[in-house]
């Protein structure tokens, strides 16, 4: 399979085939995809919620600007991140590398130390939007994994995120939704599938040195 074939094959499917929903197998890679994502100093400080409930998705089109995607599509990912990043959020990530490498406390201590310092010297804004950026990582990397699987997907910011928030009681889970991936099949009669893609040459977006 050639991957810029498949990058030229997706895009934004603005109309999915409710009909057909995506295997288990397919939800795993997405999983499996979203939890190898590349994260600032490997962090992880987001979550993915995968939302199936119909009678759900359908009240929370509403707050997706009547975006039909959201309720149509075979699953809804909505790409959380943490309401704060705290001392014991570091600890843990010390503490699984620790465990996963065997790598001494005396190695880790000072790298442990630096990121509480460095997260302390940010302001819960600067913070979250830190972890925002990561969630923008993430949402490239599952777009680029779709198009590879041959699963269809629109990425979405246009959603009221504090609707989704307490619909989702992501509140109570320490989460704010930033992201949303409606992935699933595309429906035959959606004009857009059959459109050229419009990108500018390489050698307008690529300069070498």
């Amino acid at each position: 399979m050639n991957i810029i074939d498949q990058l030229k094959w997706r895009y934004a499917t603005k109309k999915f085939d409710a009909s057909k929903v995506l295997s288990e197998e397919k939800i795993n890679i997405l999983k499996q995809a979203f939890n190898l994502t590349a994260t600032s100093y490997g962090l992880q400080s987001l979550k993915l919620v995968i939302v199936t409930n119909a009678a759900i998705r359908k009240e929370l089109v509403q707050h997706s600007y009547g975006q039909e995607q959201v309720l149509n599509a075979s699953h809804l990912l909505v790409i959380c991140i943490k309401d704060d990043i705290l001392d014991t959020d570091v600890d843990k990530h010390f503490d699984t590398i620790k465990d996963v490498r065997s790598t001494p406390e005396t190695i880790l201590a000072p790298y442990r130390i630096d990121l509480k310092k460095m997260m302390a010297t940010k302001s819960i804004e600067e913070r979250l939007e830190w972890s925002t950026k990561q969630a923008y990582i993430a949402l490239g990397n599952l777009m680029t994994v779709c198009a590879i699987e041959q699963i269809d997907s629109c990425p979405m910011e246009g959603f009221n995120p504090i609707e989704y928030d307490s619909l989702l009681q992501l509140r109570e889970k320490g989460l704010k939704s930033v992201l949303l991936l409606p992935v699933g099949y595309r429906a035959e009669d959606d004009m857009f599938a059959g459109f050229k893609k419009v990108r500018k040459q390489v050698i307008e977006t690529v300069i070498e040195m």
